[in-house]
């Protein structure tokens, strides 16, 4: 198809008296495309939603923290009547200023890599994903900064090329002025378009405002991207590749209102989390399901819990195998069973284990010497361990480490699920032992402790199963439960993605990794 505005064509024709005459993007087809460029935009374009300060948020809360966000917010609504009354280049400036001026460029990088593609992917357009996903060929031109988006584009969209706004640095960290030629819009874009395809017009250019039709007029093609009618985001099950880890306190994206709110609350809900807290490690176990309701944090339980163990018959106890969502899933099943159950895990912070209300064993991860320890602990009563070894967010297992089916034959699976509407008790970067703070500052988090039946005794180790068989049908047994999808990730793998290392946390001297720790 011809492009149907001529070249050239300058900004003052695209006004007012002469409305472009683009196709929208239903119109594009996408069949036979294996072989064609396309050059898109990003807010309001590949993205529904057309303000990106939402993501610029983001990053201010999560490198910035709270005095940032608030800087971001004061600053908004100068942004705001620079871009709507004077230019959108000048209200981008003072977003970017407000939020990276300061910052290191490494912090950045890592927010962009473990927190934003979650945000970004739940917004893709579905009719610009169906024509920029069926080319051989994809370029993203975007006044967003590079750094910001880059990650995202290449890694979960596949895009070959990113340009967008660079930031100026200076000795590590950004100064909060951006690099010539200034924020990608207008002239700028088609000039950047230019420079990199020169001659050789890219087939398709996608665009949703005025000031993007000059770089889609110099593209074989163009289609603009309405605002309305809404069309639904592309769902996970679609997107080239899942989102399966990602970092971040904040569970939503913050619109400048929501940011308000989010800041005023904060003093209030670590007030409301501390209660919380005191109230699930000071009462005795029995009440805690009570006072929790009564704090509105809100517990359901299904299926039938097995019955304590009898020590004086020289019954063993039983080992409850858990999904792992936070920290906070031993001590949500002890609440849901009225007693209190000792957990296992590979690491904990010291503040965590301080307020814990139950027992903690620090694992060593020598494998005879973990093996001894569990079997102790199971002469002893009822115990609970994690078996993926670290958290995971979206609706995935982890794979399940085989140790704990050598142990016993006693097994039952548990499914934990959890809802958090304003932050993650989680966190792959950030200092952990602020994890239950965090999930208990939210209005009304939620916990659903699913006892699912016990492991029969023929698919156990006991009747000569492999501890692996065992493991994974565990695995899918719960995945089932909760309509998960099983992978074979583990913990290094989602550290190596987050945060650049393998998770793993020195233990120090003075520690003795056999103690029974807890309160």
């Amino acid at each position: 198809m011809v492009n149907p505005l001529p070249y050239p064509v300058s900004i003052s024709s695209i006004g007012k008296d002469h409305p472009p005459t683009f196709p929208t993007i239903d119109k594009c087809p996408s069949i036979g495309r294996e072989k064609h460029t396309v050059v898109a935009d990003m807010d309001g374009t590949l993205l529904r939603g057309r303000s990106s300060f939402p993501y610029f948020a983001l990053v201010a809360f999560e490198v910035g923290g709270i005095l940032r966000l608030l800087f971001l917010i004061l600053a908004s609504p100068l942004a705001g009547v620079l871009y709507y009354f004077v230019s959108e280049s000048a209200g981008i400036r003072v977003l970017v200023f407000a939020t990276f001026a300061g910052m290191k460029v490494a912090d950045i990088e890592s927010v962009a890599r473990a927190v934003l593609p979650k945000f970004y992917s739940t917004d893709l357009h579905s009719e610009t994903w169906r024509v920029f996903s069926s080319c051989g060929k994809r370029c993203v031109l975007t006044a967003n900064p590079r750094i910001m988006v880059e990650g995202f584009l290449k890694e979960f969209l596949g895009a070959d090329m990113v340009l967008g706004t660079e930031i100026a640095t200076y000795r590590g960290r950004a100064t909060g002025f951006v690099l010539n030629p200034g924020i990608l819009v207008g002239n700028n874009k088609a000039d950047a378009l230019k420079k990199v395809f020169g001659s050789d017009a890219p087939d398709i250019g996608l665009g949703d405002r005025k000031t993007d039709f000059l770089f889609m007029k110099l593209c074989k093609e163009s289609y603009v991207v309405p605002a309305k009618p809404e069309v639904e985001p592309v769902s996970h099950e679609k997107l080239p590749k899942p989102i399966v880890f990602h970092d971040g306190r904040l569970a939503s994206k913050l619109t400048p209102l929501m940011a308000l709110i989010t800041i005023l609350w904060i003093p209030v809900g670590f007030v409301l989390a501390c209660l919380r807290i005191a109230a699930g490690s000071l009462l005795p176990m029995p009440v805690v399901y009570y006072a929790f309701w009564a704090l509105g944090v809100r517990v359901y339980i299904k299926g039938t819990p097995p019955p304590p163990a009898k020590k004086s018959t020289g019954q063993t106890g039983v080992l409850f195998i858990c999904s792992h969502r936070t920290l906070l899933d031993p001590i949500f099943l002890s609440t849901a069973l009225g007693r209190p159950i000792p957990a296992v895990t590979y690491s904990l912070s010291r503040l965590s284990e301080i307020i814990s209300p139950i027992k903690t064993v620090r694992l060593t991860r020598d494998r005879v010497a973990d093996a001894n320890m569990i079997k102790k602990l199971l002469e002893q009563g009822d115990l609970v361990i994690c078996p993926e070894g670290t958290t995971c967010r979206e609706p995935f297992l982890l794979r399940f480490s085989a140790l704990f089916a050598e142990l016993t034959d006693e097994l039952v699976p548990v499914a934990m699920a959890n809802r958090m509407s304003m932050f993650h008790g989680t966190t792959a970067r950030g200092w952990k032992g602020m994890d239950p703070f965090y999930f208990f500052m939210n209005p009304s988090p939620a916990y659903e402790v699913t006892f699912l039946n016990k492991l029969p005794s023929e698919l156990t180790c006991g009747a000569g199963k492999s501890s692996h068989d065992v493991a994974n049908y565990i695995q899918r047994t719960i995945a089932a439960s909760l309509s998960y999808e099983c992978t074979t990730f583990t913990r290094k793998d989602k550290y190596r993605a987050l945060a650049g290392n393998d998770g793993t946390v020195a233990e120090k001297p003075a520690a003795n990794a056999k103690k029974i720790m807890g309160c």
